[in-house]
């Protein structure tokens, strides 16, 4: 398929998302991300959003481990290749084993811990259904404080329309990166930012930026 919003460079992104796109590149072994390299178009749209996603992940409250669990269900009910592909990766990073990451795409079964299970089983009525039992929510809160299923509704509700999103502009998973000094470039331009940066940056991009690039899973 032909994604039907092309990537946007340095012009479109404007130099803050245009060098936090190549960065997280590096961090993922991928090219520029299309979900920041097309989204990023929208300009302060854009930064809304990664700023609310930052603040569910990494920032939020459920460990980094059980936020990918939720982001990869999702993106195994939705049906959703890049998220999919891109969370594997960083599923690794934050302590999901090969075995767990594949078992997220088949039907629940009874290997999964208490609280895993809990979560998963949640997070199926929710893209299911659009809402959640109460023998479901009671069964969340022997597990979850109130903060964390809280943020476990957003989470899937973020990624549901991240899923939704990236199916209608027809994003592809990002290829793996080159590694022929071709983005020296754009390498030139995040160290401009980041010193300008370091001066009297704008809040959101400090914010955004920053708490994006942990949400890509460096750590």
């Amino acid at each position: 398929m032909t994604p039907r919003v092309r990537p946007g460079g340095l012009r479109e992104l404007g130099p803050t998302a245009y060098a936090f796109s190549r960065a997280a590149g590096r961090v993922m072994g991928t090219a520029p991300p299309a979900v920041f390299t097309v989204l990023g178009r929208a300009r302060r749209t854009y930064w809304g959003w990664l700023g609310f996603a930052a603040s569910l992940m990494p920032f939020g409250h459920l460990p980094r481990r059980e936020s990918e669990l939720v982001i990869l269900r999702v993106a195994h009910l939705r049906d959703s290749a890049y998220e999919r592909a891109h969370h594997e990766r960083i599923g690794h990073r934050s302590g999901l084993t090969t075995s767990e990451i594949d078992r997220t795409a088949t039907d629940l079964d009874d290997q999964w811990p208490a609280r895993d299970a809990a979560i998963l089983r949640a997070v199926d009525e929710l893209v299911g259904t659009s809402d959640l039992s109460d023998e479901t929510w009671t069964a969340l809160g022997r597990h979850l404080d109130e903060r964390e299923r809280l943020e476990l509704l957003l989470l899937v509700g973020n990624y549901t329309m991240l899923a939704t999103t990236l199916h209608v502009l027809r994003l592809q998973p990002d290829p793996p990166r080159a590694r022929n000094g071709a983005d020296r470039p754009a390498a030139r331009v995040e160290r401009s930012v980041v010193a300008d940066e370091r001066g009297a940056a704008p809040a959101r991009s400090d914010h955004s930026a920053g708490g994006s690039s942990q949400a890509l899973g460096p750590t």
